[in-house]
């Protein structure tokens, strides 16, 4: 089954042609960085705009590149649920407008749905249930995947999202955004013991996380630091944070993969491209008798890939949505 989707809940224009949500045909990526760089992080109103701009043209491209014609596609999907709402609205709309020219059945997939199945794309052998641990800018979840469309959320952050942390932490450093790989970059090399940095304690819900303490922590160190005049051990620093970060999400998700007798530990998300979590997952893993799988980092950001893969179960699943369909900045996976 081919399906075309759409990924537009960001600061990535992404169109991607998928078939049977295992194999990759074309994904076609507009990134904003570059747009979005001098402001040091998302300006809604211009993602937008960008959006609309781009993702007509994207559409074509991704058709070209997989060699398939408007005539070829089954089936339309597309992120309406979580992230910026202007931004979803321009693909939910142009969605919207593809399958009614078409007449072609309509699925609505949500996002972070959608970058737990970027794995389904990596490992064609994987299949539910496992445990599944996703970070990203927006969002830091651990979830009891059941099936492909019958998955809950067992942990969540109080307060900030790891991948928000990066970004912030890069900007007092004048690093610019997007933080993640940078921070990542500058930690290589550095001691991960130079500072001591708080790791989350939720005495009531062992599998929720607080990224807050940790980023105002980081944020102090450096004000300080500059305030007295004392040099920075930016290297050491980057290294420390990315302890603590990983430190907060593996102890975690590596006790609820255990628990739930799966054997099988997936992440997913931008941040899932950070190699010290990546590093401490594979070391965590391979003690508790755990298969683990990671996408590969082109899979860990957001793209249309991943939308079209998890539409296609949906698809199977009955989930379809008409005309009246809309957009939501929040909402339970």
């Amino acid at each position: 089954m081919l399906i075309l989707s759409i990924e537009t809940s960001c600061d990535e224009t992404a169109v991607a042609v998928t078939r049977d949500g295992r194999e990759i045909l074309a994904d076609s990526i507009f990134s904003q960085v570059d747009l979005h760089a001098v402001y040091g992080g998302v300006v809604p109103e211009l993602a937008s705009r960008a959006h609309v701009e781009v993702i007509s043209k994207l559409a074509d491209d991704a058709l070209n590149r997989a060699e398939v014609t408007k005539a070829d596609i089954e089936a339309v999907a597309v992120t309406n649920t979580p992230g910026l709402i202007g931004a979803l609205l321009v693909g939910v709309n142009f969605a919207k407008g593809v399958a009614m020219a078409l007449d072609l059945p309509l699925v609505p997939v949500h996002h972070i749905r959608g970058h737990i199945a970027a794995n389904y794309l990596a490992y064609p052998e994987l299949e539910p249930p496992f445990t599944c641990l996703v970070v990203s800018g927006g969002h830091s979840l651990i979830i009891d995947v059941r099936g492909y469309t019958d998955m809950s959320i067992i942990g969540s952050t109080r307060d900030d999202a790891a991948g928000e942390c990066f970004d912030k932490i890069a900007r007092v450093l004048g690093l610019g955004y997007p933080g993640g790989a940078k921070i990542d970059k500058l930690s290589q090399g550095g001691d991960d013991t130079a500072y001591k940095f708080p790791r989350s304690v939720i005495a009531d819900s062992p599998y929720d996380m607080s990224f807050s303490g940790l980023k105002t922590a980081v944020l102090n160190t450096v004000n300080n630091a500059r305030q007295s005049g004392t040099p920075i051990d930016e290297q050491g620093l980057a290294a420390s944070f990315c302890a603590a970060v990983s430190d907060t999400l593996v102890g975690r998700t590596i006790d609820a993969a255990v628990k739930s007798g799966y054997g099988k530990l997936v992440v997913a998300g931008g941040v899932a491209a950070n190699s010290r979590i990546r590093r401490d997952f594979e070391a965590q893993t391979a003690a508790h008798g755990l298969k683990l799988y990671v996408p590969p980092l082109k899979l860990c950001g957001d793209n249309a890939a991943m939308i079209g893969s998890q539409g296609y179960y949906e698809f199977l699943a009955g989930t379809r949505a008409d005309l009246s369909l809309n957009a939501f900045p929040t909402s339970s996976v």
